[in-house]
């Protein structure tokens, strides 16, 4: 006897049916829904509350943290040129952590249960609504947690004195991350550069979705080689 294939009803809290999609999950969740109106992930009001972010919390949350991380290095008497260095070295560490993140955890297979449910919390319901624009940015409470072993991570680069600033440099580059992905998924821009940023992520989503994994960049796809074909990039156009 064949097992009947499990069908997902959109319109019931979504994170526990995913699940049970089994080996069909990847399939399902790479076959995106345009709709700006997001769907209902619990069924509890308080955990549904939590999963949903208004883009503008990141800079108003964390910019403050930043300039904190690194007005502690100046008060330990870093100069200002090499704060400036360090914090650079942490935007583009970011971007490193981003490019890596978003390959090998955000796109991992699974088919498990509680594989899928997580995958989808994790990154699989952004694939699934793209233009979700309340579960586009990180949740603060879920940053704040990776805050942590971001921090020691990088005690382990640098000293007492330039870890503040480094990590500074660190947040900064998230927040411009975050603030990033939200506008090349809602705004409208009119210049080259943000253009084609926003032609190089929606190609990731709606054509090559094993590749294309940079979003404040293409630095690290070029690098690594998982830049997407460019006949295929130039079609998104």
């Amino acid at each position: 006897m064949v097992a009947q294939e499990f069908t997902v009803d959109l319109n019931k809290p979504l994170v526990y049916q995913v699940g049970y999609l089994g080996e069909s999950y990847q399939e399902w969740v790479h076959q995106p829904i345009v709709s700006k109106e997001g769907p209902r992930f619990f069924e509890s009001d308080f955990w549904e509350f939590l999963t949903r972010t208004v883009w503008w919390a990141i800079p108003v949350i964390w910019l403050p943290v930043v300039c904190w991380a690194i007005s502690k290095s100046m008060q330990m008497g870093v100069s200002l040129p090499l704060i400036a260095f360090l914090v650079v070295c942490g935007v583009f560490l970011w971007t490193l952590i981003e490019y890596s993140l978003h390959r090998f955890l955000f796109h991992i297979d699974t088919k498990s249960y509680w594989g899928n449910t997580i995958h989808y919390l994790l990154h699989g319901c952004h694939h699934k609504h793209p233009m979700d624009g309340l579960r586009l940015v990180f949740p603060p409470a879920a940053t704040a947690i990776l805050l942590f072993p971001f921090w020691n991570l990088v005690k382990l680069m640098s000293t007492p004195t330039t870890t503040p600033a480094l990590f500074g440099g660190g947040l900064l580059g998230y927040v411009i991350y975050d603030c990033t992905h939200y506008y090349v998924h809602h705004g409208q821009p009119t210049s080259k550069v943000p253009k084609d940023l926003k032609k190089y992520h929606l190609n990731h989503h709606f054509r090559i979705q094993d590749k294309g994994y940079g979003i404040t960049s293409s630095f690290w796809d070029k690098v690594f080689g998982t830049l997407p074909p460019m006949k295929a990039a130039a079609k998104s156009r």
